[in-house]
């Protein structure tokens, strides 16, 4: 039996102190107004390739975070990193705070981009591992830190971003083009949506291409939002703390500004599991990359604006569930005895003149991926069917 892995929503907010250092900026190497580069698509989500203090590593592109981090780093591994300092960290998620290392003045080099006074928060815990999760090496998140610097043009179709000077970028007239503003809370993004949700109301949401689903809304931000009756308890996602719960279910329509999608997919993380994102009074929610990748978009941070340029070929596609009701994590490689089998031969010399078929077997041991159940839904087609927590599938 197969299962695919759901995808995973990412989600932080974390407690950072300011960057003060007027220095660590990403520029275009060799003078050029702009840069574009080829990411890989996993679960909606971006990952593109970094180069840290001379090492090659991937990195999820998420406009839901402020400063760059490293994940799920060892004592054993060597990226030189300079000028260190002990903080505590924390996030989404049932935990508390995490240890960490704030370390200044790295060189980071994305293609032709390059900045080589980098800071960059350091996480050791092996409990906040998206590796096992997306079923590849992630080894860091970059977000606010590269968006200040370029007016960033993400295209899912074609899987490309381009990262364009600021100074020297023009737009071109657009007929179909929506602008909205873009509002900034602890340096992260917030638009303004309209959501129906038995009725069409205005929300304030968190632009998070870091978070694989649809639509997350609050339901304790306003009088107007709450759980419908028809909905179902899942996990969400992992934050920088801990495991995210909450409640699925879908909404009537979404619209940004003169598009509109139906049906969406919403879900309603638990008080308990994102305490700290209701610290910004006036946020309802989050907007991820399912809807995200429904469209080319435009990020000017510069200038505090948001472009949706056109939709992209995503647009039409229905918004699913994964019904399994399992989470999965890459678990290694295991040994596996197989069987082989060949056919050697017939034999027609029985007396009966019948035939014998003759076969071959034999075995081999092959290394193969297996995958761990994490998570599983109470009552899903999983469970029902005698899977638990912990099993390991091959």
């Amino acid at each position: 039996m197969r299962f695919k892995i759901r995808c995973l929503h990412i989600v932080l907010l974390l407690l950072f102190f300011s960057n003060s250092f007027a220095q660590d900026r990403f520029n275009i190497l060799g003078g050029k107004d702009s840069y574009t580069l080829f990411f890989k698509p996993m679960n909606n989500l971006i990952i593109i390739p970094i180069e840290v203090n001379g090492e090659e590593l991937n990195f999820l592109l998420d406009t839901g975070v402020d400063n760059s981090l490293l994940l799920n780093l060892k004592l054993e591994d060597s990226l030189n990193l300079k000028n260190i300092e002990q903080i505590r960290l924390s996030g989404l998620g049932e935990g508390g705070r995490i240890d960490a290392i704030k370390s200044r003045n790295n060189t980071f080099k994305l293609g032709k981009i390059f900045n080589d006074k980098h800071m960059v928060y350091a996480i050791y815990s092996k409990e906040f591992d998206l590796s096992s999760r997306l079923g590849m090496d992630i080894n860091g998140i970059i977000g606010g830190d590269l968006f200040r610097d370029f007016i960033v043009e993400i295209n899912y179709g074609s899987k490309r971003v381009k990262f364009s000077n600021p100074d020297t970028y023009k737009y071109k007239k657009c007929k179909k083009c929506v602008d909205f503003d873009l509002h900034f809370y602890k340096n992260k993004p917030y638009i303004y949506a309209t959501v129906d949700v038995g009725k069409e109301i205005p929300v304030k949401l968190l632009i998070d291409s870091g978070g694989s689903d649809a639509l997350w809304l609050f339901d304790q931000s306003s009088i107007d939002i709450s759980v419908p009756d028809n909905h179902f308890n899942d996990y969400l996602g992992r934050g920088l703390s801990g495991n995210i719960y909450g409640k699925r279910s879908k909404i009537k329509k979404i619209s940004l500004g003169n598009y509109t999608l139906m049906d969406a997919n919403v879900a309603y993380p638990d008080f308990n599991s994102i305490e700290d994102a209701y610290k910004h009074t006036d946020r309802n929610g989050s907007i991820g990359s399912e809807i995200l990748k429904r469209f080319l978009i435009i990020y000017d941070y510069p200038n505090k604006k948001l472009t949706i340029k056109r939709p992209s070929k995503y647009y039409k596609t229905p918004f699913l569930y994964n019904m399994s009701g399992i989470e999965l994590a890459y678990n290694g490689s295991k040994l596996v005895k197989e069987r082989q089998t060949a056919l050697l031969g017939t034999d027609d010399t029985n007396p009966n003149n019948q035939s014998t078929v003759q076969m071959l077997y034999s075995y081999i041991y092959a290394l193969k991926p297996s995958y761990k159940i994490v998570e599983l839904r109470k009552d899903s087609p999983a469970a029902l069917a005698g899977l638990i927590k912990g099993d390991v599938l091959l």
